[in-house]
């Protein structure tokens, strides 16, 4: 269940880049790509500061961790990945 609401956590978080970048930007679909593509590595170290704790406060190690980090950082990554793609062009 932790899990899924870390993902969710990230697809809030991709919203409210998608929002920032509608509002600051000129509100095109390009400001909207350059949002998904900034995203992607804020999110890669959101997720990594999820298995930190899950190794450190948890008790987890890295081997048993890394699968679902791996999980928790591809899912939103690649929905923001595609909007990069789709909208970017």
């Amino acid at each position: 269940m932790h899990t899924v609401m870390v993902m969710g956590g990230g697809f809030v978080l991709l919203v409210v880049f998608l929002l920032a970048g509608r509002f600051m930007g000129d509100g095109s679909a390009l400001a909207l790509a350059a949002a998904a593509k900034w995203f992607i590595p804020a999110w890669f170290v959101g997720a990594g500061i999820n298995m930190a704790v899950g190794v450190l406060k948890a008790g987890y190690s890295v081997a048993e961790e890394l699968p679902i980090f791996l999980l928790v950082f591809a899912v939103p990554a690649v929905v923001a990945g595609l909007l990069w793609w789709k909208l970017g062009r």
